[in-house]
């Protein structure tokens, strides 16, 4: 029994596959300390590759200053609606992420791989979704460094089902408008994202993980960063006088919650404090952290606690300064959806025409579809067939790759089949 979830999947996945290694292998790391934008030049090496791409296969192109690609396909069919597609350019800086080597692991027997790097093992008693991949092609990266699934299989499932779309004329699409952008990862790259230039009706982020997830509904999300400042001294006249900021910063670390409100603790709705970075000397100490939670007011609890538990720490220290940034990266992209359903129900009907059930669930994190449709483009976001993002575990299964790029094709289908109503 073959694999694939259609004769189409299996049609597109050889296409699917060349191009995937090929971009997997582009540096496109993004970077939180660069001023830049895009924050890293590999992006716009990439950038350039796809927009060369998609010209060959006949669309329109336009790669513009914010290394942003805009491609356009035309409409088979009269007066349906503008449809976008898009996913992004650039891979997470949160695992190592240059001179990526994939690696294909044909016929996938169940067992545990062993990655040729790094000692890395992919073993399906801690990765139970490698369990439902037996019989399929899975890729990796060389153990070293992660794959960049999230989300070059994105972009090369858009890739390929726009190529199959324009080398078939004959199957109904409306006109099709496709993006890649740069710095999703950072939360810098879709507030530069050309809405009114795109002309979309709604649009449509392949940057999920498992097959047949639909998804919409995001976390709401702030960046919070707490400065202290201390009173530093020679430490061997130091008696009465220091005031070490960083012993203060690790009193706040200290002070949130151990058993709950942590990525580690939380599962489903439950939203959570994050400490991402910690810079400290005795004179001066900032803290990162994120704040996520589904309900913004839920959400706002969360900030107040962490600045409630800084206060209270620095305040033990009176010549201690403390100063709270908080900044917001996007909201949850729910009740922007919600009023427009026919946009996710589009999308559900498209994926069962694959043979797949859709998996509603909402993202612990969020896409550049947070940010599209809070600006006026609704997004929801469609399975990849990527897992373990932002790791060096990372894998992705070439079915369900394929299975995300015919429901491409199919999703045109469907919006040409709604032409005039």
């Amino acid at each position: 029994m073959s694999a694939f979830t259609s004769p189409l999947a299996a049609e597109l996945a050889p296409g699917l596959l060349e191009r995937f290694l090929r971009y997997a292998r582009v540096d496109t790391q993004s970077s939180r300390e660069s001023a830049t934008r895009p924050s890293t030049p590999g992006q716009l090496d990439l950038a350039r590759l796809l927009a060369g791409e998609l010209r060959e296969i006949g669309l329109q192109v336009r790669l513009a200053e914010t290394g942003f690609v805009y491609a356009t396909l035309p409409a088979t069919v009269a007066d349906a609606d503008v449809i976008g597609l898009s996913a992004h350019v650039d891979v997470s800086p949160d695992a190592p992420g240059t001179g990526v080597e994939p690696v294909v692991h044909r016929d996938y027997d169940g067992g545990v791989i062993a990655l040729p790097r790094g000692g890395t093992t992919l073993d399906p008693e801690r990765m139970p979704a490698l369990r439902a991949c037996v019989g399929h092609d899975l890729v990796t990266s060389s153990g070293d460094t992660l794959l960049g699934a999230d989300d070059k299989a994105g972009i090369a499932e858009i890739v390929t089902a726009v190529a199959h779309l324009a080398a078939h004329p004959e199957l109904p699409r409306p006109e099709l408008r496709v993006a890649f952008g740069p710095d999703e990862e950072i939360g810098a790259g879709a507030t530069r994202f050309d809405i009114e230039g795109f002309g979309a009706r709604c649009a449509y982020t392949l940057d999920g993980s498992t097959l047949g997830e639909l998804q919409d509904e995001t976390f709401s999300a702030v960046e919070m960063t707490l400065t202290i400042t201390g009173v530093d001294v020679h430490p061997g006249t130091a008696h009465g006088i220091l005031v070490n900021a960083a012993k203060l910063a690790g009193r706040v670390l200290a002070a949130l919650p151990a058993d709950t409100l942590s990525p580690e603790t939380t599962a489903g709705r439950e939203g959570f404090v994050h400490p991402t970075e910690v810079r400290a000397t005795a004179t001066r100490a900032t803290v990162t952290l994120i704040a996520r939670d589904f309900d913004d007011l839920t959400l706002d609890a969360h900030v107040a606690l962490v600045r409630r538990l800084a206060e209270e720490v620095v305040a033990s220290e009176p010549r201690a300064r403390l100063a709270v940034d908080v900044r917001e990266q996007y909201r949850n992209m729910r009740v922007h959806l919600d009023a427009v359903p026919e946009v996710t129900e589009a999308a559900a009907e498209a994926i069962r025409r694959e043979g797949i059930e859709p998996i509603r669930t909402q993202i612990r994190g969020g896409t550049d579809g947070s940010i599209m449709s809070a600006r006026g483009l609704p997004t929801p976001n469609l399975f990849t067939g990527g897992h373990e993002y932002h790791s060096v575990r990372e894998w992705a299964s070439l079915p369900e790759m394929a299975a995300a790029s015919a429901v491409v094709v199919h999703l045109a289908a469907v919006w040409a089949e709604r032409a005039g109503r």
